[in-house]
């Protein structure tokens, strides 16, 4: 089932309040100074101009256009409304959605030109100069919280998006750092084993063929099954030598520790039990785990993470999808770039796809 984000929910609650204002003008309780199916059709573009301008999917330009759409309408509305009533809320929705559109100093402008719009519309709707007094400081208090909120909120999204960023680099740095210590000690290992008990054993077998060609059936007998048995625990403990030195780590472990406690991300990752690599090759693929999570922290605007690594007898493959926004022709960063040419070094490739949220593809030949 299809998770509802936060950004789908502040846009359902914008539209139920915008509704809720609009309703005694949508429904015949106020008077309009135009016709009343111009004045509904105005509210519709109102609402659809402010939700496209908090659509994260959609490009920039396309966004600042919906929202000075947005802004116009707000003050259509007001202005051709027979009552000023709660139609100023409309013009406060506008000035809480600017930060996530237009820099702050556009939001204050915005909010500025607001309040003269309300100013014309007290003049002309009501009596007493005190009482429009009061509804323009009123509406201009609300305005300057609602906006300063906004950007408060946004900070603070910045700052627990820096915070996961750097969780999933401290995480990588950590399952790498630990891939490394236990491939030392590996290797410690083995050249113990090699060097001690390889040795020893060794040195057995030439004193059991020397001894083989000594008097005596009875003798030969043994000896030459104390020869077999001495070269066979060589053969072991070469065997046992080779397995330390070309153990595949944990892959799936190491992912997992980099992708876990992600504040907003969901993130999936499955590793084929056929999937036999190397130190490097699973550097790398930790490397690109890193770098695919972090972009989709920072860019995509996504829920849900899917990353898999098949294998088979002539490549490993790393797979990454996002539902996020995507990019039809995505540009390639420092990071992506840098991957790209680690994946080339080890006679891979990289690839990138964004036409159907972000695909990320990273391929090395089995070892």
């Amino acid at each position: 089932m299809r998770r509802v984000g936060t950004d789908e929910w502040s846009g359902l609650a914008m539209l139920v309040l915008a509704v809720a204002v609009a309703g005694p003008g949508l429904v015949g309780a106020i008077g309009t100074t135009i016709a009343r199916g111009w004045w509904i059709a105005l509210f519709a573009g109102y609402l659809v101009a402010l939700l496209g301008a908090v659509a994260t999917r959609l490009s920039r330009l396309v966004r600042y256009a919906a929202f000075a759409v947005a802004v116009v309408a707000a003050w259509a509305l007001l202005l051709t409304a027979a009552t000023l009533g709660l139609l100023p809320v409309l013009l406060v929705l506008t000035a809480a959605v600017s930060v996530y559109v237009v820099p702050v100093p556009v939001g204050l402008a915005v909010v500025v030109a607001n309040t003269l719009v309300i100013t014309i519309g007290a003049a002309s709707l009501t009596r007493a100069p005190a009482d429009g007094a009061m509804i323009l400081v009123f509406y201009l208090l609300i305005q300057v919280a609602t906006l300063l909120s906004s950007v408060t909120l946004l900070r603070e999204q910045r700052m627990r998006r820096e915070l996961a960023e750097a969780h999933v680099e401290l995480q990588a740095a950590s399952v790498l750092l630990s891939e490394s210590a236990a491939t030392a000690e590996r290797l410690r290992i083995s050249r113990e084993l090699h060097d001690l008990i390889g040795h020893q054993l060794t040195v057995l077998t030439l004193e059991l063929e020397t001894a083989r060609h000594l008097e005596g059936p009875a003798v030969r007998t043994h000896l030459e099954r104390a020869d077999r048995v001495a070269r066979d625990l060589l053969g072991d403990v070469r065997a046992t030598v080779g397995r330390l030195r070309t153990e595949s780590p944990d892959l799936e472990q190491a992912l997992r520790r980099v992708t876990r406690d992600l504040p907003g991300l969901d993130v999936t990752i499955e590793v084929s039990p056929e999937v036999r690599i190397d130190e490097d090759d699973s550097a790398a693929f930790v490397r690109a785990t890193q770098e695919i999570v972090t972009n989709t922290i920072r860019h995509a605007d996504a829920r849900t993470l899917r990353i898999s690594v098949t294998g088979d007898d002539r490549e490993t493959v790393l797979d990454a999808r996002d539902d996020g926004r995507g990019a039809p022709e995505p540009s390639l960063g420092n990071g992506l770039r840098g991957l790209g040419e680690r994946f080339a070094a080890l006679g891979g490739e990289l690839s990138v796809d964004g036409c159907d949220g972000f695909r990320v593809t990273a391929r090395v030949p089995a070892r």
